[in-house]
């Protein structure tokens, strides 16, 4: 009986995930919405929820809206900055040239695509993901369509190297943010801990560029449907 009774508290996030996902895969009894717009809604049907159920008081409320504004003063920071970045690459043509430099080294397609994985590693230990991927990708995407990868399969792959090079040793950047939360673990022990990760990740790479189909698969599908 007791544990019926605690089912009415998980009730209401139940039905917003099923919504959320549901409208996102598009279920026939569900209004259908792009991944950013299942966002809103999961964020706004969360803040509905916390409202209704008396879990968000006017001071959640605030510290809550004062936390997205700081977020979001972030990244649009990070946007304006890779603006302004971008315009200096179109300008002075960095991307033809950084094309035309390593088509030229006669390494290959995938020799090419293994030097910009380890870039990606050791950028890892330097930047967080969002600044790595902005300040990139506008230099890297020529050089990947003038070799013929595809970029969704392309994008698959980076996103993959750059969380693998925020947590391989010897600086993964994410370590350090694990330390700062629990202080009384060593890094070693931390590292200990991310060195299955890494591995598994390190195998899902190889696999995905040994067999693309497998990352290009799913989102064909989805359009064509």
């Amino acid at each position: 009986r007791e544990r019926f009774a605690g089912l009415k508290d998980i009730w209401a996030p139940v039905l917003l995930f099923v919504f959320v996902i549901g409208g996102l895969y598009g279920l026939p009894f569900l209004p259908r919405f792009t991944p950013t717009e299942a966002g809103g809604v999961g964020a706004a049907g969360a803040f509905i929820i916390g409202v209704v159920t008396g879990r968000l008081d006017r001071e959640k409320i605030l510290a809550s809206l004062l936390q997205a504004t700081r977020t979001a003063a972030a990244v649009f920071t990070v946007l304006i900055g890779a603006l302004i970045f971008g315009y200096f690459l179109t300008v002075t043509q960095t991307p033809q040239k950084v094309t035309e430099f390593l088509t030229g080294l006669g390494l290959g397609p995938y020799g090419v695509l293994a030097l910009i994985m380890v870039m990606y590693l050791v950028l890892g230990c330097l930047m967080d993901a969002m600044a790595m991927i902005i300040l990139t990708v506008p230099i890297i995407f020529p050089v990947i369509t003038h070799l013929g990868f595809d970029p969704i399969w392309f994008g698959v792959i980076i996103v993959m190297t750059v969380e693998l090079g925020l947590i391989h040793p010897p600086v993964g950047m994410n370590v350090f943010v694990i330390k700062s939360v629990v202080k009384d673990v060593s890094f070693s022990t931390i590292f200990k801990g991310v060195i299955p990760f890494v591995a598994t990740d390190l195998v899902r790479l190889v696999i995905l560029i040994a067999f693309p189909l497998l990352a290009t698969w799913l989102p064909t599908r989805m359009m064509a449907h």
